[in-house]
């Protein structure tokens, strides 16, 4: 066999593995990945800003695509620091990325060497593996089972810490008798497809709720085509948003506290049986668990055994990878069908429309500053059915939910669990990656801009261009609105005078010139009837100049978006749609 430094190894099993999408920082502990990676020439590298940028353009291009695996590299000590939070995003909505960070040499990890510090330990809570490598061959072996890891079961990041001396060292290898070590995956049986199918019959008005599981498997096409099958409406969970199109008859909308419809919420409560499938019961879905439970029965499926019961207890819980659920559901179905013995939900399935084609909110509003739900009613009747969203936490990724429109899997890009602020900038970055030459548009409110802004100039750096749209109300909108609750509102409020920008009117921080000075391109808003226009000089100003272009609305600085406590019991706060014109881009028009 050949020999090589460790770190050719690497680079080779990279490519074997398929993860050849790399971002990262350089630096004295992870110079010799480095060296190999640019001798081998089949890695590509994005220079980040930030390593906390890296790890979460990792995580958007994993996202982007089925089958990716994006890597994010740091060197020794803060840069693994720094990727904690990309870690924890990714591990809170099962998304695989590895993580590589250089070390001090073995020999001085004990010493309180420069920059030493034990990451493995500390990422070891938010990882499927962390692992300092403390043995030359061990390497091959550790980077085999980081990728096992991160395929098989529930899905994951994981860490792989490599001291400098590791790197260095030489070892007897031969990527030509590599090979990636087989995925397994939990499978439903026919007994209990067959169950789940006789307790569906048994309702009258039964659901399936889609979870992020159904796209992770690459399952969304099974997933409609059983609902279809049955005749039975989708509930999609945010992180399951786009595996049922929002203009499908069967899509009944999205259920929760926060980005939720009205019509959705209506529905699940109107419902005497649940399906879930790939999906965690999540807090903000299901709201007080005695009032989403009441009246229903449940069938849980997820790929995770422990996730069985975590929230509630299931009246049948099985555990299977969601498109492997699907497939044995869809063949027990199929024979059912030929049998004639599936009941008739026409009329369930109607009183779903008839909610849909009703219970809407208004966005149609004319108001200057301009009003929050204005904005997305014009991004749907811009960007169309390709577009693909990224966004990650606040008013605006809420109203986002509540009123923008996903057409297929991997359109809606959100850091749901986590939800730290600044994912979405360097996201979209990772998305473009993993989605050339298609519409990319980040959602975001001032602050969560704010937070990694500096990550603009990697996309005018190396020409990832995408559309990043900032409502704008100077506010932490959503912060501001949970201290309703304690008739205060405190150290929320980020506006000032801009001595430097006058034009801002007292919204503080002038993001276009920001966005400028990073190499990009902006646009402001200040008019609800200029905001096609906006988005369309966005558009060509992308084209032209391949750059990231951010278009600010300026929002009028107080509003309440529609939230509850209990999914019965959502607050809203502006007037509801009572004609077609005043939600003229609702997925059903008002009569």
């Amino acid at each position: 066999m050949a020999r090589m430094r460790t770190v050719d190894a690497v680079v080779a099993i990279l490519e074997k593995e398929g993860a050849t999408e790399a971002f990262g920082l350089p630096g004295a502990a992870i110079n010799p990945l480095y060296s190999a990676m640019r001798a081998h020439g089949g890695i590509r590298h994005t220079l980040a800003r930030h390593v906390e940028g890296a790890s979460h353009m990792a995580d958007g291009y994993t996202r982007a695509a089925p089958g990716n695996i994006g890597v994010c590299i740091g060197t020794s000590g803060p840069a693994g620091t720094d990727m904690i939070t990309g870690l924890y995003a990714a591990s809170a909505d099962s998304v695989p990325i590895l993580c590589i960070t250089g070390q001090a040499p073995v020999a001085k990890l004990h010493k309180e060497d420069f920059q030493a510090v034990d990451i493995s330990s500390i990422a070891a809570p938010v990882t499927k593996m962390a692992m300092t490598v403390l043995e030359p061959g061990q390497v091959p072996g550790a980077f085999q089972k980081a990728f096992y890891e991160m395929r098989s079961g529930r899905p994951g990041p994981v860490l792989l810490d490599l001291p400098l001396d590791v790197q260095l060292a030489e070892i007897e290898f031969d990527i030509d008798v590599y090979e990636p070590l087989a995925v397994t995956r939990p499978t439903a049986t026919r007994a209990q497809a067959r169950k789940a199918l006789d307790m569906m019959a048994a309702a009258q008005r039964p659901l399936i709720v889609a979870g992020g599981g159904v796209i992770n498997a690459d399952a969304s096409e099974k997933l409609v085509e059983l609902a279809e099958l049955l005749d039975v409406p989708v509930i999609p969970t945010l992180m399951g948003w786009g595996a049922i199109p929002d203009d499908h008859p069967l899509m009944a909308g999205m259920v929760g506290l926060q980005t939720s419809h009205r019509y959705g919420n209506e529905t699940l409560l109107q419902s005497d049986f649940v399906l879930g499938i790939g999906n965690r019961w999540a807090n903000r879905h299901t709201g007080g668990l005695d009032t989403y439970t009441a009246g229903r029965k449940f069938v849980h499926i997820d790929i995770e055994p422990t996730q069985i019961g975590r929230v509630f207890a299931p009246d049948l819980g099985i555990v299977s990878d969601a498109g492997a659920a699907l497939e044995v559901l869809l063949e027990v179905a199929r024979e059912r069908r030929a049998q004639a013995s599936l009941p008739d939900r026409s009329a369930w399935v109607q009183d779903c429309a008839r909610r849909k084609g009703t219970m809407q909110r208004k966005t149609h509003f004319t108001d200057v500053p301009i009003k929050p739900q204005r904005v997305y009613e014009e991004m749907n009747a811009a960007f169309g059915k390709d577009v693909t969203y990224v966004s990650t936490i606040g008013l605006s990724q809420i109203a986002g939910g509540q009123f923008l429109h996903v057409y297929g899997p991997r359109q809606w890009i959100n850091a749901g669990q986590a939800g730290p602020l600044g994912w979405t900038g360097p996201a979209a970055l990772g998305v473009v990656r993993g989605k050339p030459g298609q519409t990319v548009v980040a959602l975001s409110g001032d602050y969560d801009f704010q937070f990694m802004v500096e990550e603009l100039a990697v996309g005018a750096q190396f020409n990832l261009p995408y559309i990043h749209v900032v409502v704008n109300n100077s506010y932490l909108g959503l912060i501001r609105q949970s201290q309703r609750g304690f008739s205060m509102e405190q150290n929320v409020s980020l506006a000032f005078e801009n001595i430097n920008s006058p034009e801002t009117n007292g919204y503080g921080v002038d993001h276009l010139k920001v966005a400028e000075g990073l190499g990009c391109k902006a646009v402001r808003v200040t008019d609800p009837q200029k905001l096609q226009a906006a988005f369309a000089e966005a558009g060509a100003l992308s084209a032209e100049h391949r750059v990231p272009v951010v278009v600010e609305v300026i929002l009028e600085k107080v509003t309440n978006i529609s939230m509850g406590t209990e999914i019965d019991g959502v607050v809203e706060f502006e007037e509801l749609a009572e004609r077609g014109e005043d939600a003229p881009t609702a997925i059903a028009l008002l009569d």
